[in-house]
């Protein structure tokens, strides 16, 4: 009974503070567990709430909530919405001073505090364990959780004290960990480095249904026009580039600001109050385009990003879809757009190569990374390649290829299932490729295989003698061709590529395979009857993002006003638009057109707090939208 009881008061935080009337899928099997005393561990998406699944049990419990959160921006911008919400929340990082620090640690002894964010380096802080001591502590939240593992994209040496933390506290709470990217090999990683025990497991599925998924190999010199016009054709939207270095960073971001985009930047070459500055007109729409590393991103929690684009490949699936996957974080349809070619390819391997050393890992350790870090690679360039559903492909990988997520004839939302690009027999080709590499025994390089193959009569093939090689001259396609089916085939293990400065191409383990008469291999090629995958289209089909999503002309101008109002008074009070109200809730109330309080209530994402805050000004804009005659026949009259 006391369980069921838990239940009823967790169903009524939801409801007051944050404005929602039931759960998402995942969410309640979460704060069960939590309410109940049980650790758990949350495998959840970008955008399918995971915060809600500690923020509800830590208002619902007796004593205070850790969050051990990886950035400072994520705290101030989650502890921003959470106060916006009437939630009594605060963090503790290094750009509080002493006496702020302090005066926070103060308060929270004395109950101010139903949760408080800290860094995972603050949890060895003596001053921090002796709080820890003083007061109850409801629940341990462990946030962006893969990085305790070193088989993760963003692996962090300060995660692995997390669990000497908890064993160390007075008395042990539950532990509740979350990420959004975990394969099930990081998963098991993060329940045994975290000291998990027992935990209930939730993962809701890796599908992001509202996400329209799009790849497009483009020379360099193409890149930049294409980014610049997808920017151009939405104006009012914000977005995301990711580029994989400064200086293609500083690159887009000019060629965007010359072309009358309002782009930022953001980098580590810059100052940290640049990045500060930019993150923060970035956040609060004054710059809607953020042009940026990969060193942005992680806890931005803005909700209404409505594309990402990638300039470059990134290195991994994981961090594909986890940067991908900060588009449309409210639900509502949103583009990824991932640009490639084959220069991508060869600067992932110089990453993984140049890493660094990290001294919490062996030898044999640093170089079993390595070895993931190119599995992972593999991987992401298989997904640029492939002709299969993008989504399927993803999905695969994460594990979930038999959650049918997809039909058979594809999700009709990603570039390949709408048809953009053609499956080419390229099997012919592969073979002789094949036969070029045993020829050479494994000691040359891509492109001199490809001039082999090609016919090349540069000094340096003649002076090698390799025209005399019985595969010189032997196939008709153009070396770019024949350099992208070599990653093709080492995609599919049938070539290997080594380490090092110069790599060379080697047979890889299933090399007997492309013999057999089953083998065949297919490349992507771009569809001439549709136009470049992403442009001019939004996900589902529409045309432009959220307001799109709107069936009449109307509802689209009211939401236009309601974007507005909503920069003005976020403005006013110095907080982020998103934390005003979300797209959704914006879109909701153009559907649902409220005139009385009872009736904003009803729209998802707006609670009691947030009405008594900003209900007034959106229902009085409401209203002079259908004093002006706005309203069409099938909203009105009502009775």
């Amino acid at each position: 009974m006391a369980q069921v009881g838990m239940q009823d008061v967790a169903a009524d935080v939801l409801r007051e503070r944050f404005g929602f009337e039931q759960f998402r899928p995942g969410q309640r099997e979460m704060v069960d567990a939590i309410l109940s005393g049980r650790d758990a561990l949350g495998i959840m998406p970008t955008g399918a709430g995971k915060s809600v699944c500690y923020q509800v049990p830590a208002l619902a419990l007796p004593g205070i909530a850790i969050v051990v959160s990886p950035l400072v921006s994520l705290m101030h911008d989650q502890v921003m919405a959470l106060v916006s919400a009437g939630v009594p929340a605060a963090y503790l990082n290094s750009q509080l001073t002493t006496a702020q620090q302090w005066e926070v640690l103060d308060r929270a002894r004395a109950g101010a505090y139903k949760l408080m964010y800290v860094a995972p380096e603050r949890l060895a802080d003596p001053r921090f364990q002796s709080f820890v001591g003083s007061v109850a502590i409801s629940l341990v939240a462990v946030d962006e959780a893969h990085c305790v593992s070193q088989w993760g994209q963003d692996f962090r040496p300060s995660y692995l004290g997390i669990a000497d933390f908890i064993a160390s506290m007075p008395s042990r709470p539950s532990v509740a960990a979350f990420t959004a990217t975990a394969t099930p090999r990081v998963a098991d990683d993060i329940e045994r480095l975290l000291g998990l025990r027992g935990p209930v497991r939730v993962t809701t599925g890796f599908d992001r249904p509202n996400l329209h998924f799009a790849v497009d190999q483009l020379p360099d010199r193409r890149k930049v026009a294409r980014v610049a016009a997808f920017a151009l054709e939405r104006p009012n939207e914000s977005g995301i580039v990711y580029c994989s270095t400064r200086k293609d960073t500083e690159r887009v971001h000019e060629a965007l600001v010359a072309s009358g985009v309002r782009a930022t930047r953001y980098h580590a070459g810059l100052t940290p109050r640049e990045r500060e500055e930019n993150q923060r007109a970035f956040v609060n729409d004054d710059a809607p385009v953020m042009v940026a590393t990969n060193a942005f991103g992680m806890g931005i929690d803005k909700s209404n990003v409505r594309y990402v684009l990638h300039f470059n490949m990134p290195g991994s699936l994981e961090a594909y879809y986890q940067e991908a996957g900060r588009a449309g974080r409210d639900g509502e349809p949103a583009e990824c757009l991932l640009l490639w070619n084959d220069s991508d390819i060869a600067t992932c391997r110089f990453f993984i190569e140049q890493e660094t050393e990290n001294d919490a890992l062996s030898y044999e350790e640093q170089q079993a990374v390595r070895a993931s870090q190119r599995r992972r690679l593999a991987a992401m360039a298989g997904y640029c390649m492939t002709t299969d559903c993008l989504r399927a492909t993803i999905l695969r990988y994460f594990g979930e290829g038999g959650s049918g997520a997809c039909a058979p004839s594809g999700c009709e939302n990603c570039s390949n299932c709408e048809g953009a690009v053609d499956a080419v027999d390229v099997t012919v080709t592969a073979r002789s490729i094949m036969r070029c590499v045993h020829e050479l025994r494994g000691r040359y390089g891509k492109s001199t295989v490809a001039d082999v193959l090609c016919g090349s009569k540069s000094a340096k093939i003649r002076e090698w003698g390799l025209d005399k090689a019985r595969t010189y001259g032997i196939v008709d396609d153009s070396a770019a061709t024949v350099k992208e089916i070599v990653e093709l085939l080492t995609v599919g293990e049938y070539l290997e590529i080594s380490e090092g400065r110069y790599p060379i191409v080697g047979l890889g383990p299933r090399a007997r395979e492309a013999a057999t008469d089953e083998f065949r291999l297919y490349m992507k090629r771009k569809g001439k009857a549709q136009k470049e995958p992403g442009a001019g289209r939004g996900a589902k089909g529409t045309s432009g993002g959220a307001s799109a999503a709107l069936e009449t002309d109307a509802q689209r101008a009211l939401f236009e006003r309601l974007r507005q109002l909503r920069k003005e008074l976020a403005d006013v009070e110095g907080v982020p638009p998103y934390i005003v109200f979300s797209d959704a809730a914006l879109r909701g109330m153009c559907v649902a057109a409220p005139r009385t309080d009872d009736e904003m209530l009803a729209v998802s994402g707006v609670g009691p707090v947030k009405l008594e805050r900003y209900g007034s000004a959106f229902l009085a804009e409401i209203a002079a939208w259908a004093n002006e005659g706005q309203i069409e026949r099938s909203d009105a009259p009502r009775d």
